[in-house]
């Protein structure tokens, strides 16, 4: 369960993404948007253990298109969150965009490159035999927590575990931020906004990160053709 809170908890795309469905649609919003995220996980998981995480390293540019198409969503839904900064739960909510935040978060992890480098490397080792330094793969903090909390790998106590790390995070972050809400009225705003920077700021950084990617195997192949 550490494991999957130390991997849900920092701060991020997806995160924003949980916090602005929950400060602005309430806590069933918010935790159907984290479960959309941890639904992405599971299919990972489910393809990791056929194989197919594999064999997608393979081919760098499917990745880096996969990359780039996450930094445009990050981008779409910074501008939403970006309206959305005038908006509180306590206003009535449209059922149907309600419902969006699962297929939102769902299709967003689904492109995120911290969730796809995982499943690319450390979450294929879940499935073998041996040990894992959970705290070391946390991100941006993992150098510093490295030989912290080292756990057996290939066990089924350990994916659930993981995974019901992950349920806990997505369920409870959600349940906090709607009692911050009720308590500071001019939480929610603040919420979107910092939703809106942080979704933006990621988006920029992987689009960048995807055209480095392309233009790096475009030289490559043109070296070769050479």
């Amino acid at each position: 369960m550490v494991f999957g809170l130390a991997l849900a908890a920092p701060p991020g795309p997806m995160n924003a993404v949980i916090a602005e469905e929950s400060v602005v649609r309430g806590w069933t919003a918010g935790a159907r948007a984290g479960l959309g995220a941890m639904s992405a996980d599971a299919l990972f998981f489910v393809l990791a253990a056929l194989g197919l995480v594999a064999f997608v390293e393979q081919f760098p540019t499917v990745q880096a298109v996969m990359v780039g198409a996450g930094g445009v969503l990050m981008l779409y839904f910074a501008y939403g969150a970006a309206q959305e900064m005038d908006t509180t739960f306590r206003e009535a909510a449209d059922p149907d965009e309600d419902s969006a935040g699962f297929t939102k978060a769902f299709v967003l992890a689904l492109t995120n490159p911290y969730q796809i480098l995982f499943w690319l490397t450390i979450g294929v080792g879940l499935l073998e035999t041996g040990t894992v330094d959970v705290l070391a793969h946390t991100p941006y903090l993992g150098a510093s927590l490295s030989n912290l909390l080292i756990v057996e790998t290939g066990s089924p106590a350990l994916i659930l575990g993981f995974f019901g790390g992950i349920a806990l995070w997505v369920t409870g972050f959600p349940a906090a931020l709607v009692a911050a809400e009720q308590r500071v009225d001019s939480f929610a705003p603040a919420v979107a906004a910092v939703s809106a920077v942080v979704l933006g700021g990621f988006g920029v950084v992987f689009i960048w990160d995807a055209v480095q990617s392309l233009v790096f195997i475009w030289d490559a192949v043109r070296s070769l053709a050479l």
